[in-house]
């Protein structure tokens, strides 16, 4: 059973999200993700001061099954990525939700988090997968 914290919004990809006090957006994969993906090997985050459209692919994360593309779960600028999964990719694995973060974004329009999944929602896509 997945880890599907009820304080975080998700996507259908399975990117999860945490508003921060900022107004800015913590992004990273879910429980459930890195579950699927297996053992991480490579972590490439998008650069500082990229922006992106809701479901751009920007970031890519490499396991000894596949490489999958991460998307942007809403419209925004890069303001910081979690560098040290270049060289320390197991955070993702090991601890999805905290020190596994992939980047944070400052979203264009704070009003498309409203679009997103709340846990609920997104238990219902691990359901029916």
């Amino acid at each position: 059973m997945s880890n599907v914290p009820a304080e975080l919004k998700y996507t259908k990809s399975h990117e999860w999200v945490r508003l921060e006090d900022d107004g800015s957006v913590t992004v990273g994969i879910t429980d459930h993700a890195q579950a699927a993906l297996g053992d991480l090997v490579y972590v490439e985050a998008p650069e500082v001061g990229q922006s992106f459209g809701a479901g751009d692919a920007c970031a890519v994360v490499e396991s000894v099954k596949a490489a999958s593309d991460i998307y942007s779960p809403v419209a925004g600028e890069i303001i910081e990525a979690h560098d040290v999964l270049a060289d320390e990719p197991e955070h993702v694995n090991e601890d999805p939700y905290g020190e596994g973060w992939l980047f944070k974004l400052q979203p264009e329009n704070a009003d498309d988090l409203g679009d997103l999944l709340d846990a609920a929602g997104y238990q219902k896509v691990i359901d029916e997968e």
